[in-house]
């Protein structure tokens, strides 16, 4: 398996992405008034969530989906650790002898003590989803001919946004939320997650074709077992000429 200079690094924002938005971000809801709608409601990790699309479109178009499938796997494992260690040390008891454990107890608690519903549903979203944007974002790739970075890019965030909405959002909330604002709070969260991919196009832009000149990779998917269940390098890979993205 050939090594690369930065795939590490793309990789390790994408997990840090990830827990930090799935383990910071949901214990604070924020709203936002809208003109014509009314006030939305959203969990705050979904202003940074969308930035973990945005590594796996990269990692797709550069290193291809085999890559990318290994940085999927290495953020869901991530996800399980995290959640196993917050479920651990929220239940250790806290010393008696400290008098600060009577407010941070209670803190941890409201912050890091999802219920079940919750934790399950972002950890299969998330799984699925990812895996679908790759998945849309390789093939894209291969039906045309490596031109036109922003309709896969596009195409696959809308797919595996959708995919990521349609799971999450019924699996953690159906029953507690009305029918009503569960479904407005889905719709504007999957339409928020897609606009911020469609403005950081640039930058993704930018991003592609600087790592494809710095390593001398373009990959192609041909031949790849799209398969989540595999850990192998596959791909063809082309090498880079500097030619820009049309």
């Amino acid at each position: 398996m050939r090594s690369f200079r930065y795939y590490d690094f793309l990789m390790a924002g994408m997990v840090a992405v990830l827990l930090c938005s799935n383990l910071i971000g949901p214990a604070k809801v924020c709203t936002l008034a809208l003109p014509l709608v009314g006030a939305l409601s959203f969990g705050a990790g979904n202003l940074f969530f969308p930035i973990s699309y945005i590594f796996g479109d990269v990692m797709t178009e550069v290193y291809g989906y085999a890559r990318a499938r290994r940085a999927i796997w290495a953020g869901f494992a991530a996800m399980v650790f995290a959640t196993l260690m917050t479920q651990f040390i929220l239940r250790v008891p806290p010393s008696p002898r400290e008098p600060f454990n009577a407010v941070l107890q209670p803190a941890l608690e409201t912050v890091f003590g999802g219920t079940w519903r919750i934790v399950a549903a972002s950890m299969l979203a998330y799984w699925v989803g990812d895996f679908v944007n790759s998945f849309v974002m390789a093939k894209m790739k291969l039906l045309t001919n490596g031109r036109h970075l922003w309709t896969r890019a596009w195409g696959s965030t809308i797919c595996g946004q959708a995919v990521d909405s349609a799971l999450f959002y019924p699996m953690a909330f159906y029953g507690i939320w009305t029918h009503q604002n569960l479904i407005a709070v889905m719709l504007f969260n999957f339409a928020f997650k897609v606009s911020v991919e469609v403005l950081f196009t640039p930058l993704t832009y930018l991003i592609v074709n600087s790592l494809k000149r710095a390593e001398d990779v373009d990959t192609y998917d041909h031949g790849t077992r799209f398969t989540p269940f595999s850990l192998k390098d596959e791909g063809e890979r082309h090498r880079y000429h500097g030619v820009g993205e049309a």
